[in-house]
């Protein structure tokens, strides 16, 4: 089976999130079901020297964006087709947004234009390569199922992902016409939204199947709290919906292995992430004699991810024992909020405003937790990577975060598969009273070691997840 994979990062190539990871690992996750993936990217300027090393396979000159052609290139185990169309993204910035930090006043037509020549690509096929699955990603990759349902020749069946349905592409209705779109399509039932277009309401309503990254978040999204106005179409199309978590790449996340460690270490050796810890206080400037519990945030820094409610929490955090290490960057009064918190809290916490890998590999090998108290979120990763360090996630119950930890309440604690902390009121108070919860198992050592354990052995790759979208393809290829 050939599937085509579409999307606007992929790791370790480009990213800004979790759809990175996911475009990255999925690929190789799915070889050993005999799918031979090739992903569709743009060629942003990180990955130019690709595009060097490549072979021209496709050239198209009236994109919705100008010309551009299809390289295609094998790299870190991925066959990548890079869309090689300078006057649209060969420019300084990030994938979406200018050094400025606002959008792309055209992200309209470079995204139209990826889709587009997905399109293209599947209706005419590669010399020796046909798709028969195209898997479109988030709101970017939103328009390939559109255009595969114009006149073009046979047409593979198609899946839509939703990552994040926060993120839209919701652009005025005349440009419409420039991108040529079918005019009796901009219906309620189509890509109308609000009388603009929404390009991922576009990929919800014609695609053949729709995927979210969690079993919970695919119940969530159908109704208005979760759903972001999109619930109506959601429920019309429930019966094609469903919901596959995202894995992990476990090579890569491996505490036994890891190089951004200091010391490795495994469930049988805890005590390695001792010197992790000590690390971590060294380059945050917390005190290393501390003996309370170490706690952890990797994240970018919005409401969504319920850190202002964090934020508010600090000063509980400290008074009841704890230190707390940030990393991360987004909203300019959470970065402010949080190096006030380093200021006001010397030695107890220390703020990284940015984001470095090696560091978010090490604060997971020696941090005792890692706080995620999202409002909403579709999957997450870190919690599985929290997981696979022994660095026990406290999270909202939402969406994949829910699905993925189990509350370490007494019972589950004495069976033996507690693996974290659960709350439902993302505030203040919610942050504070399980933080509570965390400070009473932290002071039983063999309690919380039980817990790490626990969380080490649980299952958060991508074998159970690649299956499940294995057998998604061959599903609809059957319909």
């Amino acid at each position: 089976m050939n599937v085509l994979m579409v999307t606007s990062e992929c790791a370790p190539f480009i990213k800004t999130g979790g759809l990175a990871d996911v475009a990255g690992a999925l690929p190789g996750a799915l070889r050993p079901f005999g799918i031979d993936v090739r992903t569709m990217l743009p060629a942003y300027p990180a990955l130019m020297p690709l595009v060097a090393k490549g072979k021209e396979v496709a050239n198209f000159g009236d994109l919705p964006g100008g010309p551009g052609r299809v390289v295609q290139v094998e790299a870190e185990g991925i066959t990548l087709l890079l869309l090689d169309a300078p006057q649209l993204f060969d420019r300084r910035g990030g994938p979406y947004t200018h050094e400025g930090g606002q959008d792309w006043n055209d992200n309209h037509r470079r995204f139209a234009s990826l889709a587009q020549a997905a399109a293209r690509i599947s209706f005419a096929g590669l010399t020796g390569w046909k798709p028969d699955i195209v898997h479109a990603h988030d709101w970017q990759a939103g328009l390939t199922p559109v255009y595969l349902k114009q006149p073009g020749g046979p047409v593979p069946k198609t899946v839509m992902t939703i990552h994040n349905i926060a993120f839209q592409g919701r652009y005025a209705a005349f440009e419409g016409q420039e991108l040529g779109l079918r005019w009796d399509w901009f219906t309620p039932d189509g890509m109308e939204y609000h009388g603009d277009i929404s390009f991922l309401k576009a990929g919800l309503a014609f695609a053949d199947r729709i995927t979210t990254v969690s079993p919970t978040y695919a119940r969530e999204i159908l109704t208005p709290r979760f759903g972001m106005g999109l619930e109506g179409l959601l429920n019309a199309r429930q019966t094609v919906l469903s919901g596959i978590l995202n894995g992990i790449d476990t090579d890569a996340w491996n505490p036994g292995t890891d190089p951004a460690l200091v010391q490795t270490y495994d469930a049988g050796s805890l005590d390695g992430k001792k010197a992790n810890r000590t690390e971590i206080c060294t380059r945050l400037g917390l005190d290393p004699d501390h003996d309370g519990p170490l706690f952890c945030v990797i994240s970018r820094l919005t409401e969504q991810k319920g850190l202002d409610a964090l934020a508010g929490a600090i000063p509980h955090l400290v008074e009841n024992g704890g230190q707390l290490a940030v990393l991360g960057s987004g909203a300019p009064e959470l970065e402010a909020a949080f190096k006030t918190a380093a200021e006001d809290h010397p030695g107890k916490v220390g703020t990284y405003i940015g984001y470095d890998e090696g560091f978010s590999h090490l604060l997971q090998g020696g941090s005792d937790a890692i706080l995620i108290p999202s409002r909403f979120e579709p999957c997450g990763l870190t919690q599985l990577y929290g997981l696979r360090y022994g660095t026990l996630p406290i999270v909202a119950r939402t969406g994949g975060l829910a699905d993925t930890v189990i509350e370490g309440n007494l019972a589950a604690q004495r069976a033996g598969c507690a693996t974290g902390f659960l709350f439902d009121d993302v505030s203040v108070a919610g942050v504070s009273e399980v933080l509570d919860r965390a400070f009473r198992t932290y002071a039983t050592p063999g309690d919380w070691q039980g817990m790490q354990r626990a969380a080490m052995s649980q299952e958060v790759g991508w074998d159970i997840s690649a299956q499940a979208y294995a057998d998604l393809y061959k599903e609809v290829l059957a319909e």
